[in-house]
């Protein structure tokens, strides 16, 4: 008896010591997928930083001085019948510049993912301008030959823009993908110029002959240091570099909703330093 205990005891040391020799293997603890897929870098907090940007401007002026035109034709019969104020004169342009500006934002972060606010800026230079003519007669009012000959021209310079925005992000380790939505902002110059001449030539029969009319008006409106806003959208990546130093690669897609239709594209590279 005393044999058979010796035996046990010996055999439930020696199992003892082999299950403490086994690897503690994430499987044996149903743990396997744990912290593979955890951000190991704090995103959340304060950053700041800067950026170089390149971009693409395109400005309509197609429809900038319809109604400068129709204040000037308001009270003519030839604009009720031909809507004068709305023949196309002006077109449209397309720009390219270089800035520099910066940011500042805060981020919230719930494990990988990441909502943060941000405001944006840039200094550049965009200059658009256009202008044009038309003239025409018409066998109007009775009798008469009327002629009519309007022109405008306009032209914006956007020198600061920039964005308030919301991102949403999701971090993979070092790298941070994110996209954004908000409100584009912007300080521009926008000047616009409106003339009409319009004749009244009698060709009736009428003795004596009707009297010939005729008068040239003008008006204009300058507005500098304009403000602006609209739309601001695009897509970006911050990489984390060492101890709060990131990388920043980032598309802005800017629309101004102004007399003048304007949308800025820029691509950026920056730096910046999460506190």
């Amino acid at each position: 008896m005393r044999r058979f205990l010796l035996v046990a005891v010996m055999g439930g040391a020696v199992t003892g010591a082999q299950a403490a020799d086994m690897p503690d293997l994430p499987f044996l603890r149903g743990s396997f997928t744990d912290g593979l897929s955890r951000s190991s870098v704090n995103w959340s907090g304060v950053y700041i930083g800067g950026h170089a940007a390149h971009g693409a401007a395109d400005m309509d002026f197609t429809n900038s001085g319809q109604d400068l035109l129709a204040k000037l034709l308001n009270n003519l019969d030839l604009e009720s019948e031909f809507n004068i104020s709305q023949w196309p004169l002006l077109g449209k342009a397309h720009m390219q510049n270089s800035g520099f500006g910066g940011f500042v934002g805060y981020n919230f972060q719930w494990s990988e993912a990441i909502i943060g606010l941000e405001l944006n800026y840039t200094h550049g230079n965009f200059f658009g301008a256009s202008s044009g003519s038309q003239a025409r007669s018409f066998q109007y009012p009775t009798d008469y030959v009327s002629t009519a000959v309007v022109s405008s021209s306009a032209s914006m310079k956007l020198t600061d823009y920039g964005s308030l925005r919301v991102r949403g992000a999701y971090a993979f380790d070092s790298f941070l993908p994110y996209g954004f939505v908000g409100v584009a902002l912007g300080q521009a110059n926008i000047n616009r110029r409106a003339d009409a001449a319009i004749n009244y030539r009698y060709v009736g029969s009428a003795v004596p002959p009707l009297p010939d009319y005729s008068g040239a008006y003008s008006l204009t409106d300058d507005k500098n240091s304009h403000f602006v806003w609209g739309f601001a959208g695009g897509l970006g990546v911050d990489v984390m570099l060492y101890s709060g130093l990131f990388l920043r690669a980032e598309w802005e897609y800017l629309r101004f909703t102004t007399k003048v239709d304007t949308t800025v594209n820029t691509v950026r590279a920056g730096v910046g330093y999460k506190f």
